[in-house]
């Protein structure tokens, strides 16, 4: 058998394997890189678990998200509902207050004699009024109904109802007789 030698038809068709060869082995070995990477890649999306492909994993996460979706729509509903209660509750809580002190007497030893308006976000409630004399004191309750007495108010009692419900501007305090009245008050801030 001959030698043969790489000019010849034959040396030339192994040169040319040779070289599809060598070339397929780089093809190899950077595909095997790529899907490495792809592979390091779908693990920091899945995690260690290689049991799930990354199309599994997104399908299990649209469910996962459909199902918090539903429960969040669902949560949303019950404190609607819950908010609609607390406000319900909230409007026969006294929001609206206000202090009028006076000198019920005009006796010039201060303003001892106060009325206080407490209402509600509906206007009603009620007026304490307490009235101070250098041997006694006395103290009145009127109930209060949308903005207006059951009893007939005095006029420093509407003035804390009036002050209360911001229909008047509170105007400084100074002594004063029972007929020029004015509040110190406060609003449902409590500024």
């Amino acid at each position: 058998m001959a030698s043969a030698s790489l000019t010849d038809t034959q040396g030339i068709v192994a040169l040319a394997a040779l070289t599809v060869a060598l070339l397929a082995l780089l093809a190899y070995v950077g595909l095997a890189r790529a899907v490495h990477r792809v592979r390091a890649a779908q693990k920091l999306v899945l995690g260690d678990s290689s049991e799930r492909d990354l199309v599994a994993h997104s399908a299990s996460l649209q469910a996962a998200f459909e199902a918090l979706e539903r429960y969040v729509a669902d949560t949303t509903v019950r404190l609607e509902d819950r908010l609609d209660g607390v406000e319900l509750a909230l409007t026969g809580a006294i929001s609206h207050r206000a202090l009028i002190r006076y000198d019920a007497y005009n006796e010039l030893s201060g303003q001892q004699s106060a009325s206080i308006a407490l209402l509600d976000a509906r206007g009603s409630g009620v007026v304490l009024s307490c009235i101070h004399h250098r041997d006694q004191a006395r103290v009145y309750v009127k109930q209060i109904l949308q903005g207006h007495g059951e009893i007939e108010l005095s006029p420093e009692e509407a003035e804390a109802v009036s002050v209360a419900l911001g229909e008047q501007a509170p105007a400084p305090t100074h002594v004063r007789s029972s007929t020029d009245a004015r509040a110190d008050s406060f609003d449902a801030t409590g500024a």
